[in-house]
């Protein structure tokens, strides 16, 4: 027999006013064998927020503006800004990334931090811990990108080639380390499953 169950989380912090919430719910079936207070039928709820994330209007107009601009101002470099590449005599490579590539960039290593910490929340909070496993195999692949930024930070000089093979190292011990934690999380499950 299945019962409702889903999961809460706190508010962001920036939506600590918000009044509207929506609230979703999937099937539990059976008990978390490492939570002892988890009990088949336990009923918990998914908070997310509502629509009020689009009532500031001027923050919604203020990122999209701001998306627009880095998308279709193409590649900038120091040098072609007007005060600074034509007072201060700085100039890029040719090889320099644009801001728009910068951006995504940054924003992908952001992305993969906060994931981190996503499904480490999770593992506490839900009492499987082979899905703090999953947050530590992670880690190499974020030490790839840590990798990749800082080479491209310093141009591709070739003097810091070894950051490039550092990189591919990392990606492939994070690839392994991802795979052996999905496999725990699925025995975990597995076994869970079974002790019902």
């Amino acid at each position: 027999m299945a019962t409702v169950c889903s999961l809460q989380f706190p508010k962001p912090f920036g939506l600590r006013n918000a009044k509207q919430t929506s609230s979703t719910s999937f099937p539990h079936t059976h008990a978390n064998p490492q939570n002892p207070s988890s009990k088949v039928g336990q009923s918990l709820t998914l908070e997310t927020p509502g629509s009020c994330v689009f009532s500031n209007s001027t923050a919604i107009s203020a990122l999209v503006g701001a998306g627009f601009a880095l998308t279709l101002v193409g590649p900038a470099f120091a040098a072609e800004l007007p005060l600074v590449g034509s007072t201060m005599g700085l100039s890029e490579p040719v090889n320099a990334l644009s801001l728009p590539t910068w951006a995504v960039h940054v924003s992908s290593v952001a992305e993969w931090a906060t994931a981190m910490v996503l499904v480490w929340q999770y593992g506490e909070k839900s009492g499987y811990e082979s899905w703090k496993g999953l947050s530590w195999g992670m880690v190499p692949l974020l030490g790839g990108a840590f990798c990749a930024c800082t080479w491209h930070f310093f141009y591709n000089s070739e003097s810091l080639e070894v950051l490039v093979a550092l990189q591919s190292a990392l990606t492939v011990i994070g690839n392994m380390t991802m795979c052996v934690a999905a496999y725990r999380i699925y025995k975990s499950s597995k076994e869970s499953s079974e002790n019902l």
